[in-house]
Parts: structure tokens; sequence; C-alpha cells
């Protein structure tokens, strides 16, 4: 398991962790979702073959909720790929 997949995992069983823009930044890069800091508080991810554009805040930590929704974001992105090979 590669570190993006264990931090991917880590988010998933600790929500609530000390986690970081970097941290989503680094799994986005390796998922090919493109994050887009439009020099705001917010970074915008989003992936050609998932419709819909997630906009968690920057600031440290991130909430649970934001961290609940990129990773099911994550995996909807894992699931759109596995479905186009």
């Amino acid at each position: 398991m590669s570190k993006w997949e264990k931090r991917l995992e880590a988010m998933r069983t600790n929500p609530a962790g000390d986690w970081v823009i970097d941290d989503l930044l680094l799994i986005a890069g390796h998922l090919g979702i493109h994050g887009r800091r439009q020099g705001g508080s917010h970074v915008s991810f989003s992936h050609e073959l998932v419709e819909r554009i997630i906009t968690p805040p920057a600031h440290r930590p991130i909430k649970v909720f934001y961290i609940k929704q990129f990773v099911a974001f994550a995996d909807e992105v894992i699931t759109a790929m596995d479905e186009e090979k």
C-alpha cells in the first residue's frame, strides 16, 4: 500500500484527525483529481469522470464534514476509473 493510499485509509478511519490541505492534495495528485486554489481560503477539487466539485477550506484543521466529503469524492473517482477500464 502506497503512502497516499495509507493516508486515504487513515482519513476513512479517523476523519477527526489533524488533517491539512496538503494531505488532500497528495491524494488528489495520485488520483488525477484537479485541486485548484483560486486565491481564497478554499480549494476546489474536480475530476473529469465525476460531475460534482467539492470545495473544502484550506485552513487547519479541516473539519470532519469536509474530510468525509473528500473521502467520498475520492471513492467516486476510484470507482469511475475502475468502470472506465
